[in-house]
């Protein structure tokens, strides 16, 4: 049903491979859009991304350990480590 596609990334130029493999994680997922980039200049965005973001030092609301988050948490509204709120989450999908 799919085959690999050979596709040039928008920022630097080099061709890189669209898997069948990635085509279908894509169609499962939901996503319009074929990849723009490769794999290092995505990566390389992710990692500029993050690099902007500015990070507070919070105490999770349910196990208590110490973790960091992407916010400016508010002090009406619990905050949760990433394996609390990933246990929470799941939860409220059963």
């Amino acid at each position: 049903m799919y085959q690999d596609k050979t596709l040039v990334c928008k920022d630097c130029g080099q061709e890189f491979v669209f898997t069948a493999g990635e085509q279908e994680f894509y169609e499962e997922k939901g996503f319009q859009n074929e990849p723009l980039r490769c794999k290092t200049c995505r990566q390389n965005n992710k990692r500029a991304r993050n690099a902007r973001r500015e990070m507070h030092d919070v105490i999770c609301a349910e196990c208590g350990k110490e973790t960091q988050v992407p916010f400016l948490p508010k002090d009406d509204r619990p905050v949760y480590c990433s394996e609390c709120f990933a246990a929470i989450q799941e939860a409220q999908r059963q």
